[in-house]
């Protein structure tokens, strides 16, 4: 499994419609507009913290999901863990940290998990749209904040 090289057409559409939410929000709340959400009372902003921290936190089921079919260590589960209890940490956090917060987190987690292709516990296509993906969400992010 971890010599497959060929990116699957699903994974790539699927993580790049994923990237949707990132760069509109971001593109909305840099502009200042909200899109027409201040009817219903939320902002931009509010929707790319929430959706940010929500990916941080399916980010960590990754590692943890591939822990348990691969049956890695119990680092790989602690690892696990991190993104959502950081992300659940900057959501606490005031502007513009709580978005900063999110982005470093989706920028390093990006780096984090390139060692599950190393150590041959995803495919090594995986590794290279995390990194596409995860760059995108966390400059996103970055900028937004």
């Amino acid at each position: 499994m971890a010599r497959l090289t060929t990116v699957p057409t699903s994974a790539v559409l699927l993580g790049i419609a994923g990237l949707i939410p990132f760069i509109g929000f971001a593109a909305l709340s840099v502009s200042g507009s909200d899109g027409g959400l201040g009817v219903i009372g939320l902002s931009p902003r509010t929707i790319l913290s929430a959706y940010g921290a929500v990916i941080a936190s399916f980010l960590g089921g990754i590692r943890w999901g591939v822990a348990a079919a691969r049956g890695a260590g119990w680092q790989d589960y602690v690892l696990a863990i991190i993104p959502s209890l950081l992300a659940w940490a900057a959501l606490a956090a005031p502007p513009p940290w709580d978005l900063r917060m999110l982005g470093a987190l989706v920028l390093l987690w990006g780096l984090v998990d390139q060692d599950l292709a190393r150590r041959g516990m995803v495919p090594n296509w995986m590794s290279r749209l995390r990194l596409m993906l995860s760059g995108v969400a966390g400059v996103a992010l970055l900028v937004a904040a």
